[in-house]
């Protein structure tokens, strides 16, 4: 007998007629034989309400009254869904976040999972019982409930999996798999019936939405493959596996890009050591992730320092920056909203070169510049203007075949 954790975003449970299709898929899987466990997102748009309801109420959010409200939309999915599932037969139990044992940091609206105490799932699945867990959320060693932040389910799924030794772990959602480039600016794009952890973990991190990150590294840490599939087509989907050495390995499987960072500058830092640790602890400080860095080459024993954020973090970043000017001796902060990621992804470009002058080319033949680039070895990023990414992506993928 298989375990197998069944993870159903928002779109999969949206209306009281996508969670009896949900319930009939996941009783058709216990009566083959395995044991089941679900973790659900809220309803549809339900979180999205909920926020705009906090907007409406007051312009003061404090995190733990945030978290409270927020996680509320996953407990009304889980009951449905349990109430859904005995109208098939199949004795169910909901969870809260809390109750299934998952315990977090204090950080509020993004905490980290530090331990899963499941002894209540594993009990309910000795007693023959379907759990249905509320995904997002968990509670804080202080005892408040906390959420992991957006597509929080996925860890919350991927994490039960590894600590459960699930054989798999099955996220559904509203598209059929990981494609190599969104199909809304490429039409021509395919699913990829299999990709490994690493080339995931570079899509997640580069644009594509179809998991969140901190699940994927969460699944290559403790060996859960995860299969990404739509509930609206019950079709195989897109296995992410550990990366073997008798895989077909495509020089390029994916272009991806991303239009919610931006860039700020610190010119004219003086070049000495130190500048940069005191700048880049500060804004981990205000827990502003930072991503891309560029420092120019030093010119008159000045340099210009650039890097990229999260466009939600952009204020606290030109806040922190300009704060710290005269001490950095700085000329001045500027920042850049009008900026897109485009990368090329693919573990075969380890043993393949020329993948980045064939970038490089097809970027130039359109016309497109090149604002900074960053780079891991299996992936190549550019900044380019916000207006132009699409049009990066759609050249990119032509020139690399992916269609």
């Amino acid at each position: 007998m298989s375990l197998i954790v069944q993870k159903f975003g928002g779109t999969s449970v949206g209306d009281a007629e996508r969670i009896r299709t949900v319930a009939d898929y996941v009783a058709r899987t216990r009566r083959a034989g395995n044991d089941v466990v679900v973790v659900v997102s809220a309803m549809g748009k339900t979180t999205d309400e909920l926020i705009r309801l906090a907007d409406d109420v007051s312009g003061v959010q404090p995190p733990r009254e945030y978290d409270m409200l927020v996680s509320s939309g996953e407990r009304i999915s889980t009951s449905l869904l349990s109430m859904a599932l005995a109208e098939q037969g199949v004795v169910a139990a909901s969870f809260t976040g809390s109750q299934a044992g998952i315990l977090t940091d204090t950080d509020h609206t993004r905490a980290k999972i530090l331990e899963v105490r499941a002894d209540r799932l594993r009990d309910a699945l000795s007693a023959g019982t379907v759990p249905v867990v509320a995904g997002f959320q968990g509670v804080s060693t202080e005892r408040d409930v906390t959420t992991l932040g957006r597509g929080g389910s996925d860890t919350t799924a991927v994490a039960l999996a590894a600590v459960l030794g699930a054989d798999a772990c099955e996220i559904y959602t509203d598209v059929t798999g990981v494609f190599s480039a969104d199909p809304r600016v490429v039409p021509e794009a395919h699913r990829l019936p299999r990709i490994s952890f690493e080339e995931m973990l570079e899509i997640a991190a580069t644009g594509g939405r179809v998991l969140q990150l901190r699940s994927v590294e969460f699944a290559r840490n403790h060996h859960v493959p995860l299969h990404v599939r739509s509930s609206f087509t019950w079709e195989p989907g897109t296995w992410v596996v550990e990366e073997e050495e008798s895989m077909e390995q495509a020089v390029v499987t994916a272009v991806t890009h991303d239009t919610s960072e931006a860039k700020v500058t610190v010119a004219g830092v003086p070049d000495r050591p130190g500048v940069a640790a005191l700048l880049f602890r500060a804004l981990a400080d205000r827990s502003v992730n930072v991503d891309m860095i560029v420092q120019n080459t030093s010119l008159h024993g000045t340099t210009d320092i650039s890097f990229t954020v999260p466009r939600v973090d952009l204020a606290a970043s030109v806040e922190v920056t300009s704060g710290l000017a005269g001490e950095l001796g700085s000329t001045g902060v500027t920042s850049d909203d009008d900026v897109a990621r485009v990368s090329v992804i693919g573990a075969g470009m380890k043993s393949h070169p020329g993948v980045t002058a064939t970038m490089f080319e097809t970027l130039a033949r359109a016309g497109i510049n090149i604002d900074m680039i960053s780079t891991s070895t299996i992936r190549i990023s550019c900044m380019v203007r916000a207006g132009e990414v699409e049009r990066a992506v759609r050249v990119l993928h032509e020139a690399f075949d992916l269609a």
